[in-house]
């Protein structure tokens, strides 16, 4: 089977960043488990953590770019419950000009595991939503 991503260029991964999420009872459906569409919340939050709310807002505001989910590939296979505290991992790397690959997982306490797992490809779009190039980004 061919990689739809051969031939593009990438940049390496960055180190993994950790974001801690509290599970509240309110996170949880009816079998107690965190309700599957949770985890794209938690996730959104890690990567805003990464990048920065206040970068996030200038490079919109004074920049006239941002970022928009382009395709989520999940896969679940440990439903944390309430009173968990997930880490949430992250790396990303860049593909190409206009996209970003996070790689992502949410890790319960003691997991061997991750519990859940999301690739989210973003791209980079103005304030028209049409694509444009990343611009140099430092994930601190």
């Amino acid at each position: 089977m061919a990689d739809k991503h051969a031939g593009t260029p990438r940049t390496a991964r960055a180190a993994t960043a950790h974001f801690q999420v509290q599970i509240y009872y309110e996170d949880t459906d009816h079998s107690g488990v965190v309700y599957h569409a949770n985890y794209l919340k938690y996730f959104e939050r890690a990567r805003e953590s990464l990048i920065g709310t206040d970068k996030l807002v200038r490079m919109w505001e004074e920049e006239g770019f941002g970022f928009s989910v382009y395709r989520v590939e999940m896969g679940f296979f440990d439903g944390a419950t309430f009173g968990d505290r997930l880490d949430i991992r992250t790396t990303v790397e860049q593909e190409g000009k206009y996209r970003l690959l996070f790689h992502q997982e949410a890790w319960r306490p003691g997991g061997k595991k991750p519990a859940v797992t999301a690739l989210i490809e973003m791209v980079c779009v103005d304030r028209h939503r049409r694509l444009r190039p990343i611009p140099s980004l430092s994930l601190d």
